[in-house]
């Protein structure tokens, strides 16, 4: 018999404890040995919960229990859940978690604590697809050489309504949070801060690549309008935001932000709340993972996954991937400036003589190729908007030549610029 303890016992811990009664005699059957969801541990007590676990408040009692195999955290946060897994793991207990945050900022910490404990974390990226498996195992025999990700229902819950019925952004993001699609804060979702924590977790896995939140490009869905949404439909791109990593030679790029990605393409397809991450291996070529990101229930099949795995292989194998560091290639993340792409412009500006050429002339002084230009008009007749698209150049030169354009008197609002994914 395992015995399995809960902390944080809301919507997915409680999920969770149902999953493991309800479905005790296959599971155990698949683990090869019975289950038991022995204590659960929350903040308030008082609460009403789901669930007929055995309750405390006190962390330490479930931490201290040697007849405990296996930790469940589902705190949320990063500074105390490390604390608590960090207990967890020197007391001998195996753990799983769904905090992609704690891994975006401590996975390599706690890969080193672990030694051979398995922690187990299927649940932390795109809830119920079995993405970091997919990565470890299915694909080990690969050279990754992309990973694009829609790993935030809420972002392609509020794009997809955008684009299909036309509905605005703070009208969609007041529904979102109607539906708790959305938080009340909803920075961390629509900053894009989610998804990059998921994309961190990939690439470990994919690279063995030891970065921090800080140390890529991010972007969020926040400056995503009607036009942007019409210029896609005009040639053929729906707007996502894509978690996105590449190798190419020995340097490996991060990045999320919202992108114009062609129709045709299989992640463009996914619409709605759902989640779906393409991987293409130098031998496979393109696989697609489409699952439910998020809820309750998605998640904590993840949770589940891994306590059978935990249970069944008795020692898990490496946390991140890797029995050993890579030996034949040294690979390094390019700085955000480096990173090339092809890019969307869209700028209101005064119609009159000149403004256009001036335009294409700093383009064209920091080494842009424009591939298309469009000018609309607006309600106010002196006012024009501009909508470009470039040919590939790097980050830095799309900056400077965005700088330029912001200093032009002509110029009446900032420069919108959305990178376009092919």
């Amino acid at each position: 018999m395992v015995n399995v303890a809960i902390i944080g016992v809301g919507t997915v811990g409680q999920s969770v404890a149902k999953i493991l009664e309800d479905n005790k005699t296959l599971i155990s059957a698949r683990a090869g040995k019975e289950i038991n969801v022995v204590k659960g541990a929350v903040r308030d007590l008082s609460k009403k919960r789901n669930t007929t676990i055995a309750l405390t408040d006190n962390i330490d009692e479930v931490l201290s229990d040697d007849s405990i195999d296996i930790v469940v955290e589902l705190m949320g946060g990063v500074d105390e859940p490390f604390k608590v897994v960090k207990k967890a793991l020197t007391n001998g207990k195996a753990v799983v978690t769904a905090n992609k945050a704690l891994l975006a900022y401590h996975r390599y910490d706690l890969q080193e604590i672990a030694g051979a404990l398995p922690i187990g974390y299927e649940a932390s990226v795109a809830g119920g697809i079995p993405i970091i498996n997919a990565l470890k195992v299915g694909l080990s025999a690969n050279q990754i050489m992309s990973i694009k990700g829609i790993m935030n229902g809420t972002c392609n819950y509020m794009l997809t309504k955008m684009s299909q019925e036309g509905v605005s952004f703070d009208a969609i993001l007041k529904e979102a949070q109607e539906l708790g699609y959305a938080e009340a804060d909803p920075t961390f979702d629509i900053g894009g801060f989610d998804a990059a924590h998921k994309l961190l977790i990939l690439a470990s896995i994919a690279y063995g690549i030891d970065a921090k939140p800080e140390d890529i490009l991010i972007e969020g869905i926040e400056n995503i309008n009607g036009h942007d949404i019409e210029f896609a439909k005009e040639f053929g791109y729906s707007i996502k935001l894509l978690a996105i990593a590449k190798k190419s030679g020995n340097n490996i790029e991060l990045r999320v932000h919202p992108v114009l990605i062609k129709e045709s393409q299989m992640i463009a397809k996914i619409d709605g709340v759902m989640n779906g991450v393409s991987v293409i291996g130098d031998f496979v070529g393109e696989t697609l993972y489409y699952g439910a990101g998020a809820g309750g229930d998605a998640t904590a099949s993840a949770v589940v996954s891994d306590i059978v795995e935990i249970v069944r292989a008795g020692q898990s194998s490496p946390m991140l991937g890797f029995k050993k560091p890579h030996e034949s290639q040294i690979l390094k993340l390019i700085s955000t400036d480096e990173i090339e792409s092809e890019y969307y412009l869209r700028m209101r500006v005064q119609d009159k003589s000149g403004v256009l050429a001036t335009i294409a002339q700093i383009c064209a002084d920091n080494e842009i190729s424009l591939e298309t230009i469009l000018q609309k008009t607006t309600d106010d007749k002196n006012i024009a908007m501009l909508l470009c698209a470039t040919h590939l150049c790097k980050e830095k030169q799309i900056k400077q030549a965005i700088s330029e354009i912001e200093a032009l008197e002509a110029l009446e609002d900032k420069v919108s610029m959305i990178r376009i994914e092919e």
